[in-house]
């Protein structure tokens, strides 16, 4: 019995010990790849996933003189789905000139349509207004005006858009404030009803610093994402051209949301132009999720431009853009950078060295985990230089730059156009060789190679056992 019972142990031990050295996958969300722009000449852009199984996006048109809404089953869907007119200006007074900034919510059964919009006898008398609307399709649905949202104040105000914290509605939006010297600043209120503010409202936000007073003193086009434990409220800044971005307040979801002490504004921008991927301008944003629910996705408008001609209102050309909003580890979000048009960049995640994912430091390739900025570690997948069936991994911030192997090294480097280079920086994706739900990326020219890490930088070499086969293996985020 004795030697019996030391069997079975010697067996747990062991069972134990190989449990611990087999390499097990490290949890990531799922890639999420679009195509960019989504849709031309839309800005203010907001997108809704709607528990029909449908993504609603509404934004404003360059015409400033209506309200449109699309509907598809995916988000890249919406760049190419109908669209319809729910709402059209009126031909005089109020709501009949600059309709700005629509936002579509569904309330307690019904659609409500929240949106700015001047008068006919002064376009600038900005003020805010909802549309409700009854019907399952908000596209074919029957809408009514509500009328105007009343506030403290009778000046410009825009950008209402409303969330749910704690069992309470709130509306936040963006207002100028008699006697304070600024263009806009965001508020908060709770709501008695879809079109209707109660209490006092109270100021969150005021453009006092260097980069929300460029051109314009501006915080405007406020919207809520809710994650661990905190909620974040993000807002554009500065004026509509290249010195438009995001600003970031936080609050803790158990705060008092009407007490502007509860606001932490991050004392940097968080989303802003950047010359090195051709994106100007990127502001008025909204969050949506992924087809899967598992990935948040940022959505904005921007332009591929910096220098304008005349007034930017003026100007058509503001885009609507999609693309992965991560998470850091310490749970606040991480916007990272507007990436280059075309197809969004994942990240690749180490199979085995779990939360480390590739990076390029100083040009050389190795797996990092916390990678700043977060665009290090951001590659776009793209056909291959040198064809076959190839692919290559091009970096996000530096677009015309590549991963390429060199002296069995892995490096990003730019693409010099030699026949060497394109043959270097050309891979075949294969299955994981450590789990076909992950992926791998062999040579094509040397074939039997692989892109591993041993320690943390990477190398172009064979995989023949377990441990080598789990260094080449990356699962795609």
């Amino acid at each position: 019995m004795r030697r019996r019972l030391l069997a079975i142990l010697a067996a747990l031990i062991a069972t134990s010990a190989a449990l611990v050295a087999t390499p097990q996958a490290a949890a990531a969300s799922p890639a999420v790849q679009f195509t960019n722009p989504l849709v031309n000449q839309r800005a203010d852009s907001q997108i809704v996933k709607h528990t029909d199984g449908y993504y609603y996006f509404t934004a404003t048109v360059p015409e400033y003189d209506r309200i449109v809404l699309r509907r598809a089953t995916t988000l890249q869907g919406l760049s190419t789905a109908a669209e319809t007119v729910i709402w059209r200006k009126h031909s005089s007074g109020v709501m009949g000139a600059h309709i700005w900034a629509p936002e579509i919510h569904f309330i307690d059964g019904k659609w409500y349509v929240y949106f700015a919009a001047g008068a006919t006898d002064n376009v600038w008398a900005i003020r805010m207004y909802v549309l409700e609307g009854t019907g399952a399709n908000p596209l074919t649905a029957t809408w009514t005006e509500k009328g105007r949202i009343t506030t403290a104040w009778d000046t410009f105000a825009l950008d209402a858009s409303t969330f749910v914290a704690g069992g309470v509605r709130y509306l936040i939006w963006a207002q100028s404030e008699p006697g304070i010297a600024t263009n806009s600043n965001v508020y908060i209120a709770r709501m008695s009803n879809p079109w209707t503010i109660t209490g006092t409202p109270v100021r969150i936000a005021t453009p006092t610093l260097d980069w929300e007073k460029r051109g314009y003193a501006v915080n405007e086009g406020p919207t809520v994402i809710q994650r661990n434990g905190r909620i974040f409220l993000t807002y554009s800044a500065s004026a509509t051209d290249a010195n438009y971005c995001l600003g970031l307040l936080t609050a803790s979801a158990s705060a008092n949301l009407l007490s502007a002490s509860s606001w932490v504004k991050s004392p940097q921008p968080v989303f802003t132009s950047n010359a090195s991927t051709g994106q100007y301008g990127p502001g008025h944003n909204s969050f949506t999720t992924s087809e899967d629910g598992q990935s948040d996705i940022l959505v904005y408008h921007d332009r591929s431009y910096r220098d304008i001609s005349g007034d930017p209102l003026n100007d058509p050309n503001r885009r609507t853009r999609v693309q992965k909003l991560y998470w850091n580890a310490d749970g606040t979000p991480n916007f990272g950078i507007p990436v280059p048009d075309g197809a969004t960049p994942v990240r690749l995640q180490s199979y085995n060295a779990a939360g480390s994912f590739v990076r390029h430091y100083n040009f050389r390739a190795r797996i990092e985990a916390n990678v700043t900025p977060l665009a290090d570690a951001q590659f776009r997948i793209v056909t291959g230089l040198n064809g076959g069936g190839t692919v290559s991994l091009e970096s996000t911030n530096f677009p015309g730059y590549f991963l390429r192997h060199k002296n069995y090294e892995v490096w990003v480097e730019r693409n010099d156009g030699s026949a060497t280079f394109k043959a270097d920086a050309s891979f075949f994706r294969r299955a994981g060789l450590a789990s076909s739900t992950a992926v791998s990326f062999e040579s094509q020219n040397f074939p039997g190679r692989y892109v591993r890490h041993s320690g943390a930088d990477l190398f172009l070499q064979t995989a023949t056992d377990a441990t080598s086969r789990a260094d080449a293996t990356f699962t795609l985020d």
